[in-house]
């Protein structure tokens, strides 16, 4: 079986074999082609895809070039969560993946936090139901921001400050966007703690491409999970066996 997770930079493919994800491949979205998929899965043998994708125009390049049953998530299918959101929908299925695997790992009330192109945070309530979330501009997207709107900010590579107070302006960019954004993260997650879960350790998962640098100064991340979309699809994969 072939995962696939199509976020706004970067498609993740991965084969499952006897219930374990093996090497991710990666291409950019951007870039993603019938020709560039074919190269990706070179080499590769499946009899079904599990497709996430938040990039519609994308998801037709997989309907178009490949042969076997695809399975696209959406919140209509058996996720191992209830949902508890007013038009389900409108839910990012990469959110729907996130909230299957937190489930089984977390276990209820949980969080996830995703830091993608935008940064989500997913929340499930105690009684094992998706109930919404929080989503905010991602750590890339604000530094690229400031970068193109200024004339002197310099486009900069993210990585953990050397300082807090910054001794040239690399590094004032660096501590306004590492510790800045664990400033933000940390408030989000004391705010959805207040709503969910006074009384009790809330459990957070991180996952996504700035997880690792950000959760190193944040003590309310328990853990780092690179490749939580993925298994979540696999999980979903198991309920929908069809």
């Amino acid at each position: 079986m072939l995962l696939v997770d199509v976020s706004n930079s970067f498609t993740k493919l991965a084969l499952v074999r006897r219930g374990k994800i093996g090497t991710v491949r990666r291409v950019p979205t951007p870039a993603l082609s019938s020709t560039t998929l074919r190269t990706a899965l070179e080499g590769w043998e499946f009899m079904r895809v599990v497709l996430c994708s938040v990039v519609p125009d994308k998801s037709k390049v997989f309907r178009r070039a490949l042969r076997v049953p695809l399975l696209e998530v959406d919140a209509t299918m058996a996720l191992g969560v209830d949902i508890d959101y007013p038009h389900p929908n409108t839910i990012g299925p990469d959110r729907l993946a996130n909230a299957a695997a937190a489930a089984v790992l977390l276990g209820a009330p949980s969080v996830v936090v995703d830091f993608g192109t935008a940064v989500t945070f997913d929340v499930l309530s105690r009684d094992r139901s998706y109930i919404g979330g929080v989503i905010c501009p991602g750590l890339q997207a604000m530094t690229e921001y400031l970068h193109q709107r200024t004339a002197l900010l310099p486009r900069i590579h993210l990585l953990e400050p050397p300082h807090v107070i910054g001794k040239s302006t690399r590094e004032a960019m660096l501590s306004g966007a590492v510790h800045g954004y664990r400033g933000l993260v940390r408030q989000v997650l004391h705010e959805i703690r207040t709503e969910v879960s006074p009384r009790r350790h809330l459990p957070v998962v991180a996952t996504g491409g700035y997880a690792d640098l950000i959760a190193a100064g944040l003590p309310e991340i328990d853990s780092v999970r690179p490749g939580l979309t993925l298994e979540g699809l696999r999980l979903i994969a198991e309920l929908n066996p069809g």
